[in-house]
């Protein structure tokens, strides 16, 4: 199990809001302390991922000055990092671990959706709250009435990059690249493909490799061969700068597409011009926010010296959303499976939230636990920025 790191915002809030909610906690229960459980890939592929997301939370409880009122006691937040490794088996385990030796409230993880739809099948299990940042794949909510997310969905990000690849560049052949050993791109592959089908744009080519394989040649030269004149390529973005250089070397001058796991600030470190002039769908875009975005985005720059990607907003709207529920239930009863379950029903009981990374809806939520949400189509810029290209919402929130 990878080391556990407590946080509850900077060294000296955290004494100071420790000896506060002593005073102020008083008889409240579990000893006026809120534990969460935060489950994120510090290490392994995609370790920018658990840093934004981490960054994102600590920042967030610094503002609350780690406390938060529920009922009439006033509670200190108390956030546990868990280190999934970026594999499966260690988020099972240390979803497994916050659950049943540290007694958490509820849980905010996974983010890829290789960990999260396993860590949610625990959670759902036990019983727990949970609501993933980042995972897009409906397998992580579905028939999971404990699972949330702060995300799209994966069929509704599918159709809006077929259509965009349709409208914006007039494709009628499509291409796609991706890892068939990964649930989230294997299934944006799919999704994309079904929009496609719907669309009339045909695929003509449909290649696939395995985790950790660096060389894509063969599929690209069949993909090249193929008259495509659009590449998507849903892979995370440690592994899409491989992919990009890799097809230009081989010839390819047409767009390329993906999704949004390339929002990540590493990126353009990683990919430089052979990712300049891209497209993909994303949560928001850093370059030209306005609003409660924008302050967010400014906000998180100034703290850690790099803007955030699409998923430091997420983890500050699930956050948000978790404390919201927290909020709502009007008071903590110190019975673990009461207020757990109470956290639920008022997580299922939002119905609209403006966050950060837009405005959802969570009508039907308490079916599958998943937002309507717009997706933004982002364009990375000369500049190696993530501008904001277009936006496409579902029906229900035009």
């Amino acid at each position: 199990m990878a080391e556990k790191i407590v946080r509850s915002g900077l060294a000296l809030a955290f004494v100071v809001v420790l000896f506060a909610g002593c005073q102020a906690g008083g008889g409240a229960p579990y000893g006026g302390v809120i534990k969460i459980g935060h489950v994120a890939p510090m290490t392994g592929d995609i370790p920018k991922v658990g840093e934004e997301g981490k960054y994102a939370l600590d920042m967030l409880l610094e503002q609350m000055g780690g406390e938060l009122q529920v009922g009439d006691q006033t509670y200190e937040i108390q956030v546990i990092h868990e280190d999934n490794e970026s594999k499966a088996e260690t988020a099972v385990k240390a979803a497994q671990q916050l659950i049943t030796e540290d007694e958490v409230l509820a849980l905010i993880g996974a983010y890829s959706s290789k960990q999260a739809v396993p860590m949610g099948e625990v959670a759902d299990r036990e019983g727990v709250p949970d609501i993933s940042p980042w995972s897009t794949n409906p397998r992580t909510t579905k028939d999971r009435p404990w699972v949330f997310r702060a995300c799209f969905i994966d069929d509704f990000q599918g159709r809006v990059a077929a259509q965009f690849a349709q409208d914006e560049f007039g494709a009628q052949k499509a291409a796609v690249l991706y890892d068939v050993a990964s649930d989230y791109p294997k299934g944006l592959a799919e999704f994309f493909q079904e929009g496609c089908e719907q669309q009339g744009l045909e695929i003509v080519a449909f290649e696939s490799f395995t985790t950790k394989d660096k060389d894509f040649s063969s599929q690209l030269t069949k993909i090249i061969n193929s008259d495509a004149e659009v590449l998507f390529t849903p892979q995370y973005y440690d592994e899409v700068p491989l992919i990009a250089k890799q097809a230009h070397d081989l010839g390819w001058d047409k767009p390329i597409m993906g999704s949004d796991s390339w929002s990540s600030p590493e990126l353009m470190d990683l990919c430089g011009d052979d990712c300049v002039g891209s497209y993909f769908t994303s949560h928001f875009a850093m370059a030209g926010a306005t609003g409660a975005t924008k302050e967010f985005v400014d906000a998180y720059q100034e703290n850690y010296g790099y803007a955030p990607g699409d998923v430091a907003g997420l983890a500050w709207d699930a956050a948000n959303i978790l404390f919201e529920a927290l909020r709502n239930t009007g008071g903590l009863t110190g019975d673990l499976e009461e207020d757990r379950k109470a956290i639920r029903d008022q997580m299922s009981a939002i119905k609209r939230w403006d966050g950060v990374t837009g405005s959802m809806d969570f009508a039907d939520a308490e079916v599958e636990g998943d937002p309507l949400k717009c997706a933004v189509v982002v364009r990375i810029n000369e500049d190696y920025e993530f501008e904001f290209y277009d936006q496409a919402c579902p029906p229900e929130l035009q």
